[in-house]
């Protein structure tokens, strides 16, 4: 039997984790009884920093469970060092298996047993695949399909539909830890570590209880630095994009003096070029803030700060 550590990322879950904790403890019991996972396997809660009473909740959790692990960190880091932080914790104490799902639990719990089973069969990485998001807002459906098409544009290889709801195995998590980026987006670094992978699929559930820790801003977020952390097209786009501007102001010059020489114009050219003029000037500032945002990822991985730090563990 393997040693599993599920890993649940917390953040402001006051509300929900009463609610989901006991669905959780219930099918993590049922499957040590039943022999997938090994008696000394783990649930791993990890408090991003919480300003609500998460902690208070996770350490008396682990307190009353011997399968719970509390880890809190020092500060609010945000969703994916949160899961790094359990990962790697989870590294430290040889786990042959993890996974990693939001504590809402609009991701399916019931398909771990099919996680667990697709391992059986051999493959290292199973990702969880929402098939069915009818309980997202039409402009988040519209939204995450844009994006997927968007990242298959520039390269980036990327599972669909796939969040963070995966397992990993021992080997295969080995070689994700090797990767050190400041700049953090784990949809984008787990395809990169290759090893045979599945995938299970899901219909996307609503939420328990509670409201979302991930509005629109921290989405966005999310998605740019995926696409700066893992393609330089942007960058190459900007060039062209310079260069056809070169072209096209050119070719509005040469224009604009025919007409103003054979008195077509009506207004001075002035009229005519303030618009040009305020457009172009849009999309230097546009190209410039790219390349800043290319520039400023840069400047953060060059320093190899410390990614987090845990405050306190409770549970061991």
């Amino acid at each position: 039997m393997k040693t599993l550590y599920w890993i649940f990322p917390c953040y402001n879950e006051e509300e929900c984790l009463p609610v989901t904790s006991v669905s959780i403890l219930e099918i993590f019991n049922s499957y040590v009884k039943e022999g997938l996972v090994s008696p000394s396997s783990k649930l791993v809660f990890v408090d991003d920093g919480s300003k609500d009473k998460t902690w208070s909740l996770i350490a008396e959790l682990a307190k009353r469970e011997e399968s719970v692990i509390g880890l809190k960190l020092s500060r609010n880091k945000g969703h994916q060092y949160a899961v790094e932080a359990g990962l790697r914790y989870a590294f430290s104490k040889n786990a042959d298996l993890t996974i990693t799902m939001d504590v809402d639990l609009q991701d399916d719990i019931n398909v771990v047993r099919d996680m667990l089973l697709e391992n059986q069969k051999g493959f290292d990485v199973v990702y969880g695949v929402r098939n069915d998001r009818s309980t997202d807002s039409f402009f988040k459906k519209a939204t995450a399909n844009g994006y997927y098409r968007m990242m298959r544009k520039l390269g980036v290889q990327m599972i669909e539909n796939a969040a963070d709801f995966r397992l990993i195995s021992n080997r295969a998590l080995a070689a994700l830890l090797e990767y050190h980026e400041a700049n953090l987006f784990l949809r984008g670094l787990v395809p990169q570590v290759g090893f045979p992978s599945s995938k299970v699929e899901y219909k996307r559930l609503e939420r328990k209880q509670g409201k979302t820790h991930y509005p629109l801003s921290k989405m966005l977020m999310l998605a740019f630095d995926g696409m700066t952390a893992f393609s330089s097209k942007p960058l190459s786009f900007v060039g062209k994009l310079g260069f056809f501007l070169i072209i096209l102001s050119v070719i509005a010059m040469v224009t604009f003096g025919i007409l103003n020489g054979v008195n077509v114009l009506a207004f001075s050219i002035y009229y005519y070029l303030f618009p040009f003029i305020s457009l172009m000037t849009g999309l230097i500032l546009v190209c410039l803030g790219l390349i800043g945002l290319y520039l400023g990822k840069m400047n953060i991985e060059v320093k190899k700060r410390p990614h987090y730090f845990i405050e306190t563990i409770e549970g061991e």
